[in-house]
């Protein structure tokens, strides 16, 4: 298993949204603050899970994002925003993600990621739709 965690990264409470990801220290555009290798699920464990509360901790995966994985460290625990300040990347090949930030992050802010892949993606979430 292969985990970096920048050593600012701590988990606290996110006002809304419950836990979440916060730096310390200022971070600069372009920085990656996380890798981690995951846990691949084939799509029929993808079906049981989006049963259960760990839908919400869990990423779509492949190149149909038919399967799905669990990242390591503090990755399942980015909060969803559609102005976020981070962006992930997948690495299917090596069965990695990463954690890159898009601007400048100052102490004490929050790390956020949008869930629909790319930082700035517009497009309602799963619990955004009515």
């Amino acid at each position: 298993m292969f985990l970096e965690i920048s050593p600012s990264l701590y988990i606290f409470d996110s006002p809304g949204k419950g836990r979440g990801v916060f730096t310390r220290d200022e971070l600069h555009p372009m920085q990656t603050i996380e890798t981690s290798s995951v846990l691949v699920m084939n799509a029929e464990a993808r079906k049981l899970l989006d049963q259960t509360a760990l839908h919400d901790y869990i990423f779509e995966w492949g190149a149909d994002s038919s399967e799905c994985c669990v990242a390591w460290g503090y990755i399942s625990m980015y909060n969803h925003s559609y102005e976020a300040n981070c962006e992930y990347f997948m690495d299917f090949e090596n069965k990695m993600v990463s954690i890159i930030t898009v601007r400048k992050v100052f102490p004490g802010e929050e790390l956020t990621i949008n869930y629909n892949g790319d930082w700035n993606d517009p497009k309602p979430i799963w619990f955004d739709v009515v």
